[in-house]
């Protein structure tokens, strides 16, 4: 597999890698401004879109054998959408909103290959143990979810923050693997060809 990843994210360039896939790196230059009254599901596909067809369009990828990946993860509670903290304040506020409480991790992922073009998007139910303020403000200092949509990482000290959740594990870290598993093979690659496997 040659997968041409249209992200900067360090945690999905590891878990295609982590499959033996062979990834090559373009960060696209993409407005994730939402538009206005546009709903989650619609902002998160409609920018994994956005992204994977700003890196295919340069044609650089367009040999069969070689895919376009791009993904875009929001948070959301109360309809709201929570991105990116952009400073603590506003990852302590993240925080506040977030304990004791269920939220949606959505992702939309685009897969663009030679002839054919994918979009979907998963959704994973996050649920927060109840935290005190001590603890949030500890999570916050700690600068770990600084960068993520949220202000969290389920892969790290966060994991400390999360009692259950419902659904794929991996949306929440960033990139649904069995969504784009099986988008790959609708693709024309059969998850055996996928693990390297000769058929």
């Amino acid at each position: 597999m040659d997968i041409v990843l249209a992200s900067g994210s360090p945690r999905r360039h590891d878990l295609l890698k982590n499959l033996g896939w062979s990834i090559h790196v373009v960060v696209p230059e993409v407005d994730e401004s939402p538009f206005t009254s546009e709903s989650p599901e619609n902002l998160c596909t409609r920018l994994a879109a956005a992204k994977a067809a700003k890196v295919a369009e340069t044609g650089l990828y367009h040999e069969d054998n070689v895919l376009v990946v791009a993904a875009d993860t929001i948070v959301v509670v109360d309809g709201d959408v929570l991105g990116k903290p952009a400073d603590e304040d506003e990852s302590l506020m993240m925080l506040r909103r977030l304990q004791g409480r269920a939220h949606d991790v959505l992702t939309g992922v685009c897969v663009i290959g030679k002839s054919k073009s994918l979009t979907e998007m998963e959704r994973t139910k996050v649920y927060f143990r109840a935290l005190d303020e001590e603890a949030i403000q500890a999570y916050a200092t700690s600068g770990e979810g600084a960068d993520k949509a949220g202000a969290y990482a389920i892969q790290g000290k966060g994991s400390l923050l999360v009692a259950s959740i419902e659904g794929d594990y991996f949306n929440v870290v960033g990139l649904p693997l069995c969504r784009i598993g099986l988008m790959i093979e609708e693709m024309g690659q059969k998850l055996p060809l996928q693990w390297g496997a000769k058929i």
